[in-house]
């Protein structure tokens, strides 16, 4: 399995999990893998839960940089691709900044609308813009 598709089985969960917030990680792997006959790996799995485990701090860099928008006004769909890709950025130092943005807006594309993958890409691309000026050391 690729990594876009480790990913795409990572964004299903987190959808699906936007929609049963009460519902443990765990249940909602358990009933992904048992409806759909998918077999979360080890990688989608971590940053499901890696999601969810970080979500205020993940969730306030949405709210931070999706200027005029509130969380709750965000489809679920593109919250859900944003938590992913944030949290990826955030916590998987072995996967480029660049990647995980593009990969997000790849799958905005296929589930979502071109107008949704165009605010992703917007708050992504001012993001990663954002954490690189921070890391540049000044005089």
């Amino acid at each position: 399995m690729t990594r876009s598709e480790e990913r795409e089985q990572a964004f299903i969960l987190i959808f699906e999990k936007a929609f049963n917030m009460d519902v443990p990680e765990d249940d909602i792997i358990g009933f992904a893998a048992e409806a759909r006959l998918m077999e979360p790996t080890v990688f989608s799995t971590y940053l499901f839960k890696q999601v969810y485990e970080k979500l205020a701090e993940i969730d306030a860099v949405i709210e931070q940089y999706a200027i005029g928008w509130k969380k709750e006004r965000i489809s679920k769909v593109a919250l859900s691709v944003l938590r992913l890709a944030i949290c990826e950025i955030l916590f998987v130092d072995s996967v480029p900044s660049g990647v995980s943005a593009n990969e997000a807006v790849e799958l905005a594309k296929k589930y979502a609308t071109t107008d949704d993958a165009a605010f992703i890409n917007g708050i992504l691309g001012t993001f990663i813009r954002s954490r690189e000026q921070d890391a540049v050391p000044r005089d």
